[in-house]
């Protein structure tokens, strides 16, 4: 499995194809793990993603990790998504989806997701929960504190 990283002043993301992001998205250990599923050009998406990022910050050594999942085309994404990374401070992990045949791999993440994002994904063992929407800090935390419960 070949992953690219790409960093720029401390900021970077990692290139992840299908088969990777299917292993991002079913480890099977006490971790809870938040996926949110984003791009630069989503109003949405951009919105919500301090939020990420803060829970991050402050919880990210309590079996807690974040992962945020760029959907932004990969020819792009120096001139999107480095910038963005950069700009709004980003420390949490965060990938860039390759595989731009969505339809080939949104129902293994969950069946119900119709493609639309924002869309998080919060799991932990075989417990999971997906939201295809846009969430407050307050949703988040409380769907995280669900799943840690």
């Amino acid at each position: 499995m070949f992953m690219a990283s790409f960093r720029v002043d401390g900021q970077s993301y990692t290139e992840i194809n299908t088969e990777q992001l299917l292993a991002l998205t079913s480890h099977e250990n006490d971790t809870t793990y938040v996926v949110n599923f984003w791009a630069t050009w989503c109003s949405p998406c951009i919105k919500e993603i301090g939020y990420f990022e803060e829970i991050h910050r402050l919880h990210s050594g309590d079996n807690l990790k974040m992962v945020l999942v760029s959907l932004d085309f990969p020819d792009q994404a120096a001139k999107k998504v480095t910038p963005f990374l950069i700009e709004k401070e980003i420390t949490a992990p965060v990938y860039l989806m390759t595989d731009l045949n969505y339809n080939e791999w949104i129902d293994h993440v969950d069946p119900s997701w119709s493609g639309a994002i924002p869309a998080t994904l919060i799991y932990r063992k075989d417990q999971r929960i997906f939201l295809e929407q846009e969430l407050s800090r307050e949703e988040i935390l409380f769907y995280i504190k669900q799943m840690m419960n």
